[in-house]
């Protein structure tokens, strides 16, 4: 082996090595195990969510592969239809153009150019993960096998009216122009105004004063709204209010939506652009005065650009011609301007409120009235509602199933269409009159309808939501609708590892729809992980300069290089500055190169069941670390096996007590590791694995076994070798399914001189407990003689005596069991604890003074007298005393000062907070030896 681990020299080759060898495709073999990919967007590239997660999914998949299931990780890409269309347009405006320039064949003909020159980058960051999916059954949401399974689901949903076209309110994007779902909208506070106009009564004297954030909208108005209670303003129920600039007639309602507490508690009714005015609207919608309005009150006022449309012609100048062709920040001025001259501007207020942009275009999303295609939910919401209350589908951890019933008991009808080209085209056609046709093909809908060849028909223009050919994945890359042997063995799958953030989008529809069209569940659990944020707890984006690329945590990069990658990735010029001050802060010195396995094993480590998990570089340092720690204690074994007889084939073999108690613990440790990734406890697993290599194996046994290894003893010298060998090979095997590269290359040098002849670790089996090797009586003899060792290394590090000194120890209140556990232990105490002699002291012995460690009720006395210089002690620990006397005020006033509490993070309080107690725990502890050391 290689003196130094290089990550970046062994990780690529591995992986190469595992696909050609199809290590990664199912068995064939025992019971199955299954897990789909949820399918990345084919522009995307790693983010450290995806890393996170499919770390997670890594380790489950290779954990259940050596556990001898016939495994399938599912891998595939989503053809993100605005996402794709956007970066495809973006090119072709290069060019000059633009894909109305193109024509829909021709653009969707680019977009397949482009997607097999550009879009296979994520499933190469993918490899470089240690992904071990069965690459040989990737698929695309856009390839033949599932473009034929959206059309057959489509069809039947329709044919059952589970499907149908219909006007209601939807999220629009006035950029991309076309309807977006709530997971593209994000909703962040911002800085506005809150306009209160007057709306004068029509019979007599006197006003309304409503307040609204968008006065434009003002032009669709349908009603004025009051609490049903509200004192003030009951005896004008029934009565009307003049539209201010129309002139229109609205009628004064009473609805339970209207808080009387907030502003005058007057609230303007716009069904057409509110999703709240919208359900009021559906209440009332049957009142007289109502009813009566041009389109029932549903008065749509918006172009798709979101500018003031015209009136049609039935309309009677219900939009004032002053206004139409604005877009809607210039109507709002002159709506607001216009008031003011009237007189019915009451007054305006700063206001903060939540602004929805669209996550792809940074546009304000607008509240429109749309015809577009639905999906009725609630008959399929029924079976997957209850095969989660049945228990047919367990939430992991099991509160998230409470998020799944509040979202499928108030489900609303899904909106499938999308006004745009990349994408399934709705397999709908149309005739001159307007009659909707809809079949797989348009033959099939010529000869359903026996229409002729030469019946004029249109299909429409519109493509299915992304989200409708993700929520077939499950059984649409098994082959579904054909009845396939992948779909018998694999569906359901095993477990659906996601994040909180989809359960509506994702997870209840693909239960839905496999409960529909499969007759069972997709998954039987449903894995829900937290969110990656930075070590600070901020959520990471790019506006705020802390987005992390896993590729560079594995490869480094230079500070320069990270400064202008997150520059030019941002959407924010003006923010430049502040991120590259932000990022030279964090990392003055770059990003190293952590490898792969260290930065996996960092996600395993924080997988436990809370919403978020922190990630810093000094976590992920410190598990390279351990990547190094079990490389040199590789070599360590190698260089004393090697070579050597290690008596796997036999001979003569005596085990030591250390011998014995490594093996009892690692079989301790298989049991707890297995039984956490069952559990899908991946930080219990890492922690298990961490402790056992680095504190018991690294830290105590190979300094134990060495002893064995320098005796006369040759068979103790054989049993020892087999023993490191053994347990070496065992806890590779057993840290594989996190640590999958490290633990390959060992593998590959430590596995012939165990016994072991095979290709790869990754289809041998993962390790079972036996109980039968278990020495109870070893392990607590060692964990003795560890306590012992640790208690005079202790006074040695408090008491500042050289390590390599050999120390008298005296022992007092020495029990029976404490006497064989001394005879047994002598040469490990000597040795290790460097150690000079050992005597028990009788009862009524006077000891000198000494300091003192405690093994239960045994006290470890070490004579102070001539171990130290007594005047170099005071000093150094009087200089220790001043330091942190001098450090506490500073500390403690900043916890104390508001301005600091009131504005630092979270984190920040609380790594103060720990600074304060260790500095005082510290000053107690060098006061106390002060004393002890004057004493002398």
């Amino acid at each position: 082996m290689e003196k130094t681990y290089n990550p970046a020299a062994i990780e690529q080759h591995w992986y190469s090595t595992w696909e050609e060898k199809d290590y990664f495709a199912p068995s064939q073999e025992g019971e199955s195990f299954c897990i789909m990919i949820p399918p990345p967007n084919v522009t995307g590239s790693l983010h450290m969510g995806h890393a996170f997660q499919d770390t997670i999914m890594d380790a489950l998949t290779r954990y259940h592969r050596m556990k001898g299931y016939n495994t399938l990780w599912q891998p595939g890409t989503d053809h993100a239809g605005i996402a794709t269309q956007m970066v495809v347009e973006r090119l072709i405006n290069q060019e000059g153009k633009t894909r109305h320039d193109y024509g829909r064949e021709k653009f969707i003909e680019r977009i397949w150019d482009w997607k097999e020159e550009s879009g296979g980058t994520i499933t190469q960051q993918l490899r470089r993960m240690g992904a071990s999916l069965d690459w040989s059954r990737e698929r695309f949401t856009m390839d033949d096998g599932l473009s034929e399974a959206v059309k057959e689901v489509f069809v039947s949903l329709y044919e059952e009216g589970l499907i149908y076209r219909g006007k209601r309110l939807v999220n629009w994007d006035p950029v991309l122009h076309t309807a977006v779902s709530d997971l593209e909208v994000l909703s962040e506070e911002e800085n506005g105004s809150m306009w209160h106009m007057r709306y004068p009564l029509s019979n007599g004297p006197g006003d309304l004063i409503v307040a609204t954030t968008r006065p434009e909208t003002m032009l669709g108005d349908a009603a004025v709204a009051i609490h049903p209670s509200d004192e003030r303003y009951k005896h004008l129920l029934g009565e009307f209010v003049k539209l201010p600039l129309s002139g229109r007639l609205i009628p004064i309602i009473a609805d339970e939506y209207v808080d009387p507490e907030f502003g005058t508690g007057c609230v303007k009714i716009t069904p057409a652009h509110d999703f709240n005015d919208y359900e009021v609207w559906t209440r009332h919608k049957e009142v007289p005065s109502i009813q009566d309005q041009v389109h029932g009150g549903l008065i749509n006022i918006f172009t798709p650009d979101a500018a003031i449309r015209e009136n049609e012609q039935d309309e009677q100048d219900l939009i004032p011609a002053a206004y139409i062709g604005l877009g809607r920040i210039a109507a709002r001025k002159q709506i607001v301007a216009d008031l003011d001259t009237l007189g019915l501007l009451e007054k305006i207020e700063d206001h903060k409120l939540m602004v929805p942009r669209g996550d792809r275009s940074g546009s304000i999303i607008e509240p429109l009235l749309t015809d577009q295609w639905y999906v009725k939910v609630a008959p399929l919401a029924e079976p997957a509602l209850e095969a989660v209350k049945s228990g047919e589908i367990q939430f992991v951890p099991d509160n998230w199933k409470n998020t799944y019933y509040d979202w499928m008991n108030n489900i609303q009808d899904w909106c499938i269409s999308r006004q745009i080209w990349w994408g399934h085209r709705i397999p709908a056609w149309y005739d001159e009159l307007g009659n909707i046709y809809v079949g797989r093909n348009e033959q099939e809908v010529r000869e359903q309808h026996k229409l002729a060849d030469d019946y004029p028909l249109t299909q429409d223009e519109d493509v299915l939501d992304t989200w409708f050919s993700s929520a077939l994945w499950p059984f649409s890359t098994l082959g579904w609708p054909e009845k396939t042997p992948e779909l018998e063995q694999f569906y359901p799958g095993s477990v659906l590892v996601t994040g909180f953030d989809i359960i509506f989008f994702w997870v209840a529809r693909m239960i839905m729809m496999g409960k529909k069209f499969i007759g069972d569940v997709p998954f039987k659990k449903v894995y829900i992980h937290g969110l990656v944020r930075d070590a600070e707890g901020q959520k990471m984006s790019k506006s705020k300069g802390n987005v992390l690329d896993p590729i560079d945590l594995i490869d480094g990069i230079s500070l320069e290089a990270l400064v202008d990658k997150r520059i030019s990735g941002m959407m924010q010029p003006h923010l430049a500055e502040k991120i590259e001050k932000a990022t030279r802060k964090a990392y003055p010195d770059g990003i190293p190169a952590y490898g792969t396995d260290a930065l996996r094993f960092t996600f395993a480590s924080l997988a436990s069941t809370g919403r978020d998990i922190r990630l810093d570089g000094g976590r992920i340092d410190g598990y390279r670390n351990f990547c190094n720690k079990l490389w040199n204690a590789a070599r360590f074994v190698l260089m004393n096996t090697e070579d050597q007889d290690c008596g796997v084939n036999g001979g003569d073999l005596e085990y030591s007590q250390a011998d014995k108690w490594i093996v009892s613990r690692l079989n301790q440790v298989v049991a707890t590791t297995s039984d956490a990734i069952e559990g899908y406890r991946l930080d219990h697993a890492a922690q298990e694995i961490y402790e056992f290599i680095w504190n018991e194996y690294c830290d105590w046994y190979l300094e134990l076994s060495k002893i064995s290894l320098q005796s006369d003893n040759v068979a103790l010298q054989r049993g020892t070798r087999k023993t490191l060998l053994t347990v070496l090979e065992t806890v590779l095997r057993l840290a594989h399914p996190i640590m999958p590269f490290i633990t390959e290359e060992i593998w590959q040098r430590v596995a012939p001189l165990a016994g072991v002849q095979a290709d790869t670790i990754m289809l041998q089996p993962y390790p079972e407990p036996d109980t039968n090797q278990i020495d109870a009586e070893a392990v607590a003899a060692i964990e003795w003689t560890q306590q012992f060792i640790l208690g005079v290394r202790r006074i040695r590090g408090e008491m500042n005596i050289t390590p390599g000194k050999p120390l008298p120890v005296l022992l007092e209140n020495v029990s029976a069991t404490d006497q064989q556990y001394l005879l047994q232990a002598q040469v490990y105490l000597q040795k290790l604890g460097r150690i000079e002699s050992i005597t028990c002291l009788a009862k009524g012995d006077t000891a000198p003074e000494s300091a003192i460690a405690l093994v239960n009720e045994l006290r470890i006395l070490i004579p102070m007298a001539g171990l130290i210089d007594k005047e170099a002690e005071i000093a150094r620990l009087e200089k220790e005393i001043a330091k942190l006397e001098k450090d506490l005020p500073r500390i403690e006033g900043k916890l104390n000062n508001p301005k600091f509490v009131d504005k630092a993070p979270v984190a920040v309080i609380e790594k103060e907070k720990d600074k304060l107690a260790k500095a005082h725990s510290s000053l107690a502890n060098f006061n106390e030896q002060l004393l002890k050391i004057q004493a002398l």
